[in-house]
């Protein structure tokens, strides 16, 4: 394995003096030019074109991305498969890396073995914590790849976006009281998702100005801050007070199966907001990035449109 020496000192110097990661303070280059990235960090730096010489895979986030970073994407040299178990250490070393950034929840860090990627280069660990979080996270890694630049230009864009369709509905949709059922109920243990606001299917709807109404009754770390599992018997207590309720859909538009198993029972038929013919598909709700959210906004433009005509 290769061991990175040298390029110490200040930002200027050839080093910076320090970025705050999951794994600690850590120094790296200051301009970076062979970044490996893993986890939520692949689309975040392929988006801020970022100097990547290595990849995990990252299936899931495909469907989100623009054709440019999808080619970008499949030609990279994947060092790492989508579990971070899978981390392939001496590919990582053989791309030769100044940088690595790792971007996977702080749970699952410890099935990466830090101490021998840090033989190879200077790791930073920065993964997502709440989901509404990607905002400040993605800025992080683009940061700490030397990249603010074009990452700067996309935030502009997507703002500049939401806020445009914040004024389109600006008059029906902050007066609803939103529901939002996920995708990651389970079907074997007859749960659902009941996500709030700051959640995947709820945040970038947010900025389009829609109110998502409640919290977790017993907060946990990460995503269960913002999201439930309630029984489908629950459903009822649940949602009886939602305006309208949105849900997760696949890229495609099919329905998974977990949502499929909540709108197939009577109990989500005589749901008010059901009833009122007031449901709402959203897709694309696991963008991470201001590049992939902005296919997000322009998604849940679609499936509010019915809103303005009544």
């Amino acid at each position: 394995m290769r061991v990175v020496q040298g390029r110490l000192g200040l930002r200027g110097q050839g080093q910076d003096p320090g970025v705050r990661a999951d794994n600690g303070k850590i120094t790296i280059p200051a301009d970076p030019k062979r970044v490996v990235a893993t986890g939520y960090a692949v689309p975040a730096m392929i988006e801020a074109d970022a100097s990547l010489v290595g990849i995990s895979s990252w299936k899931r986030g495909e469907p989100l991305m623009s054709k440019k970073d999808l080619a970008t994407y499949k030609k990279l040299p994947k060092v790492a498969g989508e579990l971070a178990k899978e981390t392939n250490y001496e590919a990582i070393a053989e791309a030769e890396p100044d940088l690595i950034v790792i971007g996977v929840p702080a749970p699952v860090l410890g099935d990466i073995d830090v101490k021998r990627l840090e033989s190879i280069a200077p790791v930073v660990a920065i993964g997502p914590t709440v989901p509404s979080a990607w905002r400040k996270l993605t800025r992080k890694q683009s940061d700490a790849a030397g990249s603010l630049k074009k990452f700067d230009t996309v935030q502009e864009q997507y703002e500049a976006k939401a806020a445009k369709l914040a004024k389109k509905y600006k008059d029906v949709l902050p007066q609803l009281k939103l529901g939002h059922v996920g995708a990651y109920g389970e079907v074997a243990k007859g749960t659902f998702q009941r996500e709030f606001g700051n959640s995947w299917g709820t945040n970038i709807a947010e900025d389009m100005g829609a109110k998502y109404y409640g919290k977790v009754k017993k907060p946990g770390p990460g995503s269960h801050a913002v999201s439930e599992y309630p029984s489908l018997e629950e459903l009822p207590a649940s949602l009886r007070d939602a305006d309208a309720i949105t849900y997760s859909v696949q890229a495609d538009g099919s329905v998974p199966k977990a949502v499929r198993y909540v709108m197939d029972s009577k109990l989500w038929k005589n749901l008010p907001a059901v009833k009122a013919g007031k449901t709402f598909p959203l897709r694309y709700t696991e963008a991470a990035t201001y590049g992939s959210a902005m296919k997000t906004l322009d998604a849940i433009d679609k499936s509010f449109a019915p809103l303005l005509k009544r």
